[in-house]
Order: C-alpha cells, then sequence, then structure tokens
C-alpha cells in the first residue's frame, strides 16, 4: 500500500505539470509539496529508529545532490540573467549572426550552436546560453516553442559525445567502460540526428527574422565578467579532467571572482537591482528543479529504479538501451545511470556506447526528461508539457536515428 501511495504522489506531481495551464497552480510549487510530502510519509512510515536513520541518510545523500545541482544552477544563471540583463548575449548573437536571417536557415543555425556548446559545456550553461539567443529575433510564439524544443534535443544530443557535456557520459567514462576517443564517435549520430529535426522543424518555416536592435550601452566591467563566464567553463572542463575538480566548485570561485570584480564598479543599490532581477527570473526553475529531485529521490529509495534495473537485464541490450532512453524521459537519468552501472551489465563496447546515447538523449522525449527540458519549460512560456507532446513524434524519430546509426557506427568501427 505504501509503495503504491508514494508512486501515486509522484503520479499527481506529473498530472499538475500536464494540467499547469487548467488549474493555474504553478508547477514549481505543486512538485514541490508532493516531493515534500513524499519524504514526510517515508519518515512517518519508517516503524523504527534504525529504519529512521535510514531514510535520514538517504534524504542526506539526496539533498546533497539537489545542493551541488542547486548551486550549480545558481553560479550559471547569475551569470547568464546578469549578461542577458547588460545586452551582451544580444551583442554575442549579433556577432555570430546574420542581423537578418531566414527561419529556415535560423533553424539549423541555432540547432549547431547549441550542439556544439553543450558538447563543451554543460548542459545548464549551453540550455541558458541557446535560449538567450531567442530573446534577441523577433519569433512569434509556434516558432519559439519549435525553436525551444530544437534547443532542449541538440543541447542534450552534444553533451553525449564528451565528458565535460553530460554527467552520465562522465559516469560511464569514469566507470571505465569507454574512452574519450570512442565517445567521440556519438558526436556523428548526435549531428545528423539533430540536423534531421531541424530540417522538419523548417519545413513550414517561412519568412525572414531580424534581431532585436541593442540599444542599451555597456561598460568595461560587463566585457570583463562575460570573459570571467567564458574563462570558468573553459576552467570548469580542464580541471575537471585533469584534477577531478567538481563543475559546481569551479563555478563558484568563477562567480565569487564575478561579484568581487563587480563590487568595485557598481554601487549597493546596483547590486540590490541585479541580485532581485536574477531572483525573480530564476527562483521558480529551482523550486522546481527541487521537487522533481525530491520525487526521483523518493522513487529510487522505494526500489523503483532497482526494479528497472532488473528489467534490464531480462533482454538483448541493444534493446534494453534503446527502451532505458526512453524511460529516462520520465525518470532523471542520472540516478538511473547509476542504478544500472551498479547492477554491473556485462556489455561489449558498442552496446555501452548505445547506452550512452540513449541515456543521454532519451529524456529529450518529454520535457521534464531533461534538465535542459525543464528549464526551458520555466523560460519560454509558451512550452508547456501538452504543448512539447505535440513533438514527441519527430522527437522520437530523430532518437532512434540516432540510437540506429550509433550502433551501425560502432558495430562496424569494432568489427
Amino acid at each position: 500500500m505504501l509503495y503504491l501511495f508514494l508512486l501515486s504522489l509522484a503520479v499527481l506531481a506529473l498530472l499538475s505539470i500536464i494540467f499547469e495551464e487548467v488549474t493555474h497552480l504553478n508547477k514549481a510549487k505543486t512538485t514541490l509539496f508532493f516531493g515534500c510530502v513524499s519524504w514526510v510519509v517515508l519518515f512517518m512510515s519508517a516503524g523504527s529508529p534504525a529504519h529512521e536513520k535510514i531514510v535520514e541518510a538517504e534524504l542526506n545523500e539526496n539533498l546533497l545532490e539537489i545542493a551541488t545541482l542547486w548551486l550549480f544552477l545558481m553560479s550559471t544563471m547569475t551569470f547568464v540573467a546578469y549578461l542577458n540583463a547588460k545586452g551582451m548575449i544580444q551583442i554575442l548573437v549579433q556577432k555570430l549572426f546574420p542581423q537578418k536571417v531566414s527561419v529556415r536557415m535560423l533553424m539549423l543555425q541555432v540547432a549547431l550552436f547549441a550542439l556544439l556548446l553543450s558538447a563543451i559545456c554543460d548542459n545548464v550553461t549551453a540550455t541558458l546560453v541557446s535560449l538567450g539567443l531567442l530573446t534577441t529575433f523577433k519569433l512569434d510564439s509556434q516558432m519559439r516553442r519549435r525553436m525551444a524544443v530544437l534547443i532542449i534535443f541538440a543541447v542534450n544530443s552534444g553533451g553525449v559525445a564528451l565528458i565535460t557535456g553530460d554527467v552520465t557520459t562522465l559516469m560511464i567514462f569514469l566507470g571505465g567502460h569507454l574512452q574519450i576517443s570512442e565517445l567521440l564517435l556519438l558526436f556523428i549520430p548526435a549531428a545528423v540526428s539533430v540536423m534531421l529535426l531541424a530540417l522538419l522543424f523548417s519545413l513550414k518555416a517561412e519568412g525572414h527574422v531580424s534581431t532585436t536592435p541593442i540599444s542599451r550601452d555597456y561598460r568595461r566591467v560587463d566585457l570583463v565578467i562575460a570573459a570571467i563566464f567564458f574563462s570558468t567553463i573553459v576552467a570548469t572542463m580542464a580541471l575537471n579532467v585533469l584534477f577531478n575538480v567538481p563543475p559546481v566548485l569551479t563555478f563558484l570561485t568563477g562567480l565569487s571572482v564575478m561579484f568581487l570584480v563587480g563590487h568595485n564598479s557598481r554601487s549597493n543599490k546596483e547590486e540590490l537591482q541585479i541580485l532581485e532581477y536574477i531572483r525573480q527570473v530564476e527562483y521558480d526553475t529551482l523550486l522546481f528543479f527541487l521537487g522533481i529531485l525530491l520525487l526521483v529521490g523518493m522513487l529510487k529509495e522505494i526500489g523503483t529504479l532497482d526494479l528497472l534495473t532488473q528489467v534490464y537485464t531480462q533482454f538483448d541490450p541493444d534493446i534494453s538501451n534503446f527502451v532505458t532512453g526512453i524511460g529516462s524521459a520520465l525518470l532523471d537519468n542520472v540516478p538511473l545511470t547509476a542504478a544500472l552501472l551498479k547492477a554491473e551489465p556485462i556489455l561489449n563496447p558498442p552496446q555501452w556506447l548505445g547506452l550512452t546515447y540513449s541515456v543521454g538523449v532519451g529524456g529529450s522525449l518529454l520535457v521534464i526528461g531533461s534538465a535542459a527540458g525543464i528549464i526551458a519549460m520555466s523560460k519560454v512560456k509558451e512550452l508547456t508539457f501538452v504543448s512539447y507532446l505535440k513533438y514527441v513524434p519527430a522527437l522520437l524519430l530523430c532518437y532512434s536515428l540516432g540510437y540506429g546509426l550509433t550502433l551501425l557506427l560502432a558495430y562496424q568501427f569494432y568489427g
């Protein structure tokens, strides 16, 4: 009974996201409510002090994971929110993209930009910067939503090819199952599938769009902070690969440098205005993440992830990997991958590549299936759970193509 009740709480949280437009209840607040209640129920049903200690230990572990992601999101979002407020992202777009471009060409350019950016930096940063591009073009609501979906898929796809781009790729690499040279093979199917989705989305796209002209002036300190942001991204990759420094620590260091530099060039009033702007823009996103991760942690605690791991081992790995990717659209791919690695499945290199691609890209099939999707849903008002569903057939087609190409190339490569 307890298992079914807790599972029903997760379903209710999902329904609150789906029907947000009907109920007018903020999805961040409903998911946080159900996430907290589920853990309260776990404590109340513990039955003994010894079991309470076990639940407490699991909660502390879950909160540590959440705190790490929260701090990482907060530091990344602060950089992006500041640069966006100062018009720096718009200026970057005007340098990289023509002032007037066809919608079809823009679709391909945005897809390629998000794909490459997510390969060299984390998915959160890539999503925030790529979504920042959309604010610089005068797009109608349908095209903005389609662009946001494309960015989600491109960001998740680009991240699978390098250990700096996706946590699950890093986990599989650190487990000793694949080498960096082998992972680079994934960039080919990832790029092909993203370009296919861009072409599908651009079939009915007509006309031209222009960038929003920048009238505001920026100061020297804004350029310095933009340089700090870029340097932080590079340092995050380098320190993680060379010394295994957690990305959150490097980004917090970069954020502290940003605050120190900014403090010497701004008044206290200006700093408060910037922090208030960040709070208004980002707080709902952080609450939504908190609620989702509490629910995923609860599902892990009651054994749902272990059950999925048992089912995984019952079938051919190539089929199981494909289905696991689809499953990662409902469950966070990090604990799902961790559960699979803990089960120690016996896979050959092509099958490990297939698993890496599927858990990295499969989350794109639902808007709540990846960090990129959750951020996009919080940032693009036209993008909701229900509106995202209409794109699932195209996303599934591109995911299937990418997975098929991964196996084809991998089996040919390994003979």
